[in-house]
């Protein structure tokens, strides 16, 4: 049942992409592993106009925290730069609401990584992430995705 409402929502957040937007999403089937690093790879066409990365995690109620840390790997793959980037995100409220949007027990929320960044150069890329938080499987996630969207004047 988890499995068909996930596919809808992913559906439905497709469908309500722009054009000027790209999701690429990764399934961690509720049990992500601490030393299983999540890649996803990028194709910059037009570094001319800046862009928006933002990182997509959909929850459910298995998740145990309220919060969720990634250590984040920038890679520009034409001349081997890497960015490393430890960040901490809020999942829920002090309440224990989850926050993002969503129906039945799963949430989507979306995370800003980097506003208006402007790539260096055309070409590849690889941003990948890995959990940072005390379980080595991670209950509760079931994908991780990375947006990018060209920024909005």
């Amino acid at each position: 049942m988890h499995k068909i409402l996930g596919l809808l929502s992913f559906i439905l957040f497709l469908s309500c992409s722009s054009p000027g937007e790209n999701v690429t999403m990764n399934s961690v089937d509720n049990k992500w592993n601490k030393k299983s690093e999540q890649k996803f790879n990028l194709e910059i066409s037009d570094p001319q106009n800046p862009k928006n990365i933002i990182f997509v995690v959909r929850n459910n109620n298995n998740y145990p925290y309220s919060n969720i840390r990634f250590i984040v790997n920038f890679t520009n793959l034409q001349n081997k730069k890497k960015e490393t980037d430890t960040l901490n995100y809020v999942l829920a409220k002090p309440n224990g609401e989850w926050l993002g949007t969503g129906f039945g027990d799963t949430k989507e929320i979306l995370f800003q990584y980097k506003l208006n960044y402007k790539f260096p150069e055309k070409g590849k890329y690889e941003i990948s992430l890995v959990q940072a938080m005390r379980n080595d499987f991670l209950p509760g996630i079931e994908d991780i995705g990375v947006k990018i969207e060209t920024a909005k004047p």
